[in-house]
């Protein structure tokens, strides 16, 4: 066999070797052996190019008759003076072209790295050795020895040189499936671990606990899922800075790992929340577990030498008892933990109550939403009487929800929903569709009534705010001195320069504003002065003290005068005795509103109320003898 047989054959086997790697030693060795046992070579060597001072060649993987041959000298591929820099591999390397010694008895001692003598007790007669290049970079060598002299000729070499390329390529491709998969447990590691703690997240103790469930079933045993909260995260993060936020999440999450051992499971679920599994466990082994933890893990954490307590509290849910599923078993130890805030160990078992509330208002929020779309709630209006004439001067309109299960749901509630619903907008465009319709349903029958209508602090970052109520006056073609908005003060401080350039818009309209629970927003009487608003609305918690306290007496007083001497009217909320209407009218108070003067009635039985009211026909001087 030639020797350009005996290098196409290694080539093939070679190849071969390539396609059935798996890993880069495994490769690199199974190439050597390929090059001496099916090639008939007397040594095959593969090193790399390391980027330390000595530029030193490291051996990676040989086969042959070696018997120490590498460790007898030390390899380098910097240029000098040295043995090891003038060998042939050195010159591969530096040079990234193929270097052949045909016979190595011509060679001098010095331009070897290691003594003649034992190149030659080897049986090694001619060397080769060939760069390996990754992306024009030079990684390292493959260097064979031959037991013939002149055995590399240019067909030999020419076809070696192509099997140094292709080991190239098989590192270069075995490292880049070694980064993706690096980057893919990068990925999975991202996905499902904490990025503070390192903890398991969310979704990661989903999985468990799913896990943990159907073991549990199987093995016909209870488990149990501890959920502790850290109440001063917030705070401390709001006062000390994000930075220590995460100190004292850092802190106790190091602690819980301490704690938990290696038969429970700890996870981050939350900003603030860790929860802790515990299979094959009773609600009473899961009470000790939570004690032992609010005692050792809930110490005071130390911030640059201020210790602060973290106020941590636990719930405890089980398995089956509350619930049979991951989500199932987490809301109900979060519902837990904050029934835990209220008692004095800190942590407690799981109790329904709230669960099903909470339930309900999820229900309840659908159900809002639904109402809305299809008009099923109901537009109620309270009247306002001047307290001069006695005579209704407009109403305020107002939403209800009668439920068709629940009945009548209470303002308070429905409201609160419809915040936490993100459903406030579209209950404004309800309310301000509705109020136009009853507008003008007055207005064709001759009734110049004001209806006002609230609008919240959601309303004013509303961009299409003005252009619906443009809108809604083109549509029904109404005097805008029949429509009114009252704008809470707290509303508007929420965003003073925005909420005065949409009043702004609104005036422009020509409707007349009003500045409703006026005296608990805070608002300075230099940005009052700025507002383009008609008239202030004395919040009822004043009005309905006055008579009793001072101090409430003093600010509808001087609300009173305020307001006047701003040249704005005066609305008093909260008018609920004949006491309260004679002393506003002393007062000079202009408008009175609340039950004394009439509760929120349904517009359709409006005028009915108004026909039948002492404020429809007031007797001269005192209008309260009426009642």
């Amino acid at each position: 066999m030639s020797y350009a047989e005996r290098a196409l054959r290694t080539l093939s086997a070679g190849n071969r070797t390539l396609l059935r790697a798996q890993d880069e030693a495994t490769l690199l060795h199974d190439m050597c052996r390929v090059i001496v046992e099916l090639g008939g070579y007397r040594m095959a060597w593969v090193g790399y190019a390391e980027h330390d001072e000595a530029k030193t060649i490291r051996p990676m993987a040989h086969m042959g008759f070696e018997e120490g041959f590498l460790e007898l000298g030390r390899f380098t591929w910097a240029e000098g003076e040295s043995e090891s820099s003038r060998g042939p591999t050195s010159q591969a390397i530096r040079s990234g072209k193929p270097v052949v010694v045909q016979d190595t008895t011509t060679l001098a001692s010095t331009q070897l790295p290691v003594p003649l003598e034992e190149t030659l007790r080897r049986g090694y007669a001619s060397i080769a050795a060939f760069p390996l290049i990754i992306q024009d970079r030079t990684i390292g060598n493959l260097t064979i020895f031959a037991a013939e002299a002149d055995a590399f000729d240019e067909c030999e070499t020419r076809l070696l040189a192509e099997m140094a390329d292709d080991l190239a390529f098989g590192i270069a491709n075995l490292r880049m499936r070694e980064r993706h998969r690096e980057a893919e447990e990068t990925i999975r590691h991202m996905a499902f671990f904490d990025a503070l703690t390192d903890l398991p997240n969310r979704s990661s103790v989903g999985e468990t606990l799913a896990a943990e469930i159907t073991q549990a079933q199987l093995e016909n045993q209870s488990m149990a899922v501890l959920l502790l909260k850290v109440g001063r995260f917030q705070e401390i993060s709001d006062t000390l800075g994000y930075q220590e936020g995460d100190h004292l999440i850092v802190e106790m999450a190091a602690r819980l790992r301490h704690l938990a051992g290696p038969d429970k499971s700890v996870a981050r679920v939350g900003e603030d929340e860790f929860a802790i599994i515990m299979p094959r466990s009773s609600a009473e082994a899961a009470m000790r577990v939570a004690h032992h933890t609010m005692r050792e893990a809930c110490d005071p954490v130390d911030f640059a030498g201020l210790a602060m307590d973290p106020h941590a509290y636990i719930g405890i849910s089980l398995f089956p008892g509350h619930g049979n599923t991951p989500e199932a078993l987490l809301r109900r130890a979060k519902i837990a933990a904050v029934q835990a805030r209220r008692t004095a160990c800190k942590y407690t078992l799981y109790k329904g109550t709230e669960d099903r509330e909470s339930t309900r208002r999820l229900e309840l929020m659908s159900e809002l939403r639904s109402a809305i779309d299809h008009n099923e709630l109901l537009l109620y209006c309270q009247p306002k009487v001047s307290i001069r004439s006695g005579e209704v001067c407009g109403a305020e309109a107002l939403v209800r929800w009668q439920h068709p299960q629940h009945g009548m749901i209470a303002t308070g509630e429905f409201i609160a929903l419809a915040e936490h619903a993100g459903l406030i907008m579209p209950l404004t465009r309800w309310v301000l569709e509705a109020a136009f319709r009853q507008s003008y349903a007055w207005h064709e029958r001759g009734i110049a009534r004001p209806l006002s209508v609230n609008l919240s602090a959601q309303d004013l970052r509303d961009p299409r705010l003005i252009d619906r109520i443009s809108g809604l006056f083109a549509t029904w073609a109404l005097p805008p001195e029949l429509v009114q908005f009252e704008l809470t003060e707290s509303a508007l401080m929420e965003d003073p320069a925005g909420a005065l350039e949409t009043l702004d818009h609104l005036k422009d309209l020509g409707v007349d504003l009003f500045i409703d629970d006026f005296g608990i927003g805070y608002s300075s009487l230099s940005y009052l002065q700025k507002l383009p608003v008609d008239s202030l609305k004395i919040d009822h918690s004043f009005v309905t003290s006055m008579l009793e306290n001072q101090g409430s007496a003093v600010i509808v007083h001087s609300t009173v005068e305020l307001g006047h001497n701003l040249g704005l009217g005066v609305v008093a909320e909260g008018v609920e005795s004949e006491g309260l209407w004679n002393r506003l009218q002393e007062l000079g108070c202009d408008t009175a509103q609340g039950h004394f003067v009439g509760r929120p009635i349904p517009t359709a039985q409006f005028d009915e109320w108004e026909a039948q009211s002492p404020w429809s026909h007031p007797a001269p001087g005192n209008h309260v003898a009426l009642h």
